[in-house]
């Protein structure tokens, strides 16, 4: 195990939180980091801080921030009203990936939707991206879904 420490992110962490949205070739073609950081993205981080059912999280690792995710809770009328825990944006830094600590955010994030008493943990991954659907499967996450979207 790691000394991985997780804390909500500060809006003082946005640009390295951004840099690490933005740190592979999908990422680089959805963000617009900056410098200066735009607004939009001040916006979201407050909405995301209002939200009680929204946490951004951030994991440093010797004082060095090296992840990142977003954990939403989703109350729900289905499955006897079961609420889930939504995981998302889950990065890491390039020269801390293969290390474990993508195991260990994860588990912590599964750690954090049992402590709201979720009854589900979900995820979605860019099926572009082999490795991370890979590793998702391996902790145990099974792709029983086909998911959609559309940009709006």
């Amino acid at each position: 195990m790691h000394e991985l420490e997780a804390r909500p992110a500060l809006e003082s962490d946005l640009p390295a939180i951004l840099d690490l949205l933005a740190d592979d070739v999908l990422g680089q073609q959805r963000e617009q980091i900056g410098p200066p950081i735009p607004a939009h993205y001040h916006t979201a981080f407050a909405a995301i801080k209002a939200d009680k059912n929204q946490l951004l999280a951030v994991f440093e690792y010797h004082d060095t921030l090296v992840g990142c995710l977003q954990l939403s809770f989703i109350p729900g009328l289905s499955r006897q009203g079961m609420w889930r825990g939504q995981i998302e944006a889950v990065r890491i830094s390039a020269t801390h990936r293969s290390k474990g600590f993508g195991t260990e955010m994860i588990g912590w994030a599964v750690e954090e939707c049992r402590a709201r008493n979720c009854g589900l943990v979900q995820l979605t991954s860019d099926k572009t991206r082999a490795k991370a659907v890979a590793f998702y499967q391996s902790l145990g996450f099974q792709p029983s879904h086909e998911g959609f979207k559309l940009s709006l």
